[in-house]
């Protein structure tokens, strides 16, 4: 039975997979409008290429519905988490392959503000936040922005790296302390005086 998105926005993430995997591609659009876009920022804040997180997110989401078929809502992981387990995947994936370094800078990713100093200002700020995240190694930088970016708990964090909780707790505090450090000297030049 196909329903409306009205009904369907008030499913869990869990029911719209059985949804679309029974043939409701109204279930899809509406996990695709809630999951796709924090599958995109995950990938963009590791990664620093729009493109390259336009492609991780697209695989991802693939790879959720290809799953879909199997999916239990007995408990089992949320479908949130197990697409930033694959997003987190497929970033180091390409991190290692490419042997890069990471460099963000790219204005894509501020929030809309109201006027154009507000708008330069958070731009310059996030700026500041990508090229520092940049330096963190790969866990903490996921561990991070899962936490302090995409608002994760700390189980779901541990769930996505394959890790314990107790090492998400150590690796966002390595990683805020190490993002301080990198920040503290731009306090002023970014608009933070004597915050």
């Amino acid at each position: 039975m196909v329903q409306g998105d009205a009904e369907l926005g008030a499913l869990e993430d869990g029911a719209l997979m059985v949804l679309f995997a029974n043939g409701d591609p109204g279930a899809a659009r509406v996990l695709s409008e809630r999951l796709l876009p924090r599958a995109f920022r995950h990938a963009a804040r590791v990664l620093g290429d729009r493109t390259e997180a336009e492609d991780v997110a697209q695989d991802a989401m693939l790879r959720l519905w290809r799953a879909a078929p199997d999916w239990r809502t007995d408990g089992a992981a949320k479908p949130s988490t197990w697409l930033h387990k694959v997003v987190a995947n497929l970033t180091i994936d390409r991190l290692r392959r490419s042997g890069r370094s990471v460099e963000l800078g790219d204005d894509d990713f501020a929030d809309d503000a109201p006027g154009a100093e507000a708008r330069l200002m958070q731009a310059g700020r996030l700026d500041a936040l990508d090229a520092a995240l940049a330096t963190l190694p790969d866990r903490q930088r996921q561990a991070v922005v899962l936490r302090h970016i995409e608002d994760l708990s700390n189980p779901e964090i541990a769930e996505v790296l394959g890790v314990g909780v107790e090492a998400v707790e150590s690796l966002t505090a390595r990683g805020k302390r190490a993002l301080k450090a990198a920040l503290s000297g731009q306090k002023e030049a970014l608009g933070y005086g004597d915050e």
